[in-house]
């Protein structure tokens, strides 16, 4: 076991702490970079490998299973998780199954196919595995699940750099940007940083009416949806 005092240590840094979604906003893209501090400052020979993952923030979602019974597709088995990421990157440096073995990748959660999602009640290991084959091809889909093996560039086993597309639709809240340095399939150092997404202007004031005051945000709604068509009407008539 490798002792403490020859123990590498990782200095991680991301290039925006603090995300905000405005109006016209069409997605960032995140840089996470840093260095890899080895005791005496010399690196040690051989190959070490970099694993970034960006998750958050957790949430509850039910999955729903459609089946389609004489020719009409309706809801049939569905499952709830209760931790599900709203967002989940990892970036590496090789494929990861090149790197560690499946336990080490499944406790770390490295990869779409280790999510640790905690499911409600006691469900069939097969029947959670379809489900969150479903929920990750779906976020997939949509921008918001991705695995970019062989993304991380390490420059003279000292420093590295990683790019992560952030989509649109993007949840807000606090996400956790790890950072993991493994040799010989261990993980020998581990870090994080914390980067927020939060609404800012006036999304930020819609966002929050919906949150705080639901029964006024929804008749404004409908106020503004009448006027708009009134004045569409008023519009056609004079053209």
């Amino acid at each position: 076991m490798t002792s403490a005092a020859t123990e590498p240590v990782l200095v991680p840094e991301v290039s925006q702490r603090d995300i905000q979604i405005k109006y016209g906003f069409t997605g960032a893209e995140l840089l996470l970079f840093g260095a890899i501090v080895y005791p005496g400052g010399t690196p040690p020979s051989g190959d070490n490998d970099i694993v970034v993952i960006l998750k958050g923030p957790p949430q509850s979602i039910i999955l729903r299973e459609k089946q389609k019974i004489a020719g009409i597709w309706i809801n049939a088995a569905s499952t709830e998780f209760r931790s599900a990421p709203g967002y989940y990157a990892v970036a590496s440096s090789r494929p990861i199954d090149k790197i560690v073995d499946e336990r080490t990748a499944a406790i770390y959660e490295f990869g779409l196919g280790n999510l640790q999602l905690s499911p409600a009640g006691s469900i069939d290991p097969k029947e959670q595995s379809r489900f969150l084959s479903g929920l990750v091809d779906l976020n997939q889909r949509e921008g918001l699940y991705k695995q970019q093996e062989g993304s991380v560039e390490i420059l003279e086993g000292v420093l590295y750099q990683a790019r992560l597309s952030i989509p649109a639709s993007v949840p807000t809240g606090l996400y956790t940007a790890e950072t993991f340095l493994v040799r010989d399939g261990q993980v020998l150092a581990a870090a994080v940083r914390e980067i927020e997404v939060r609404k800012f202007g006036f999304e930020r004031f819609v966002a929050t009416a919906a949150e705080y005051q639901p029964f006024f945000y929804g008749v404004s709604a409908v106020l503004i949806s009448l006027l708009l068509g009134w004045l569409g009407g008023v519009v056609f008539r004079k053209i």
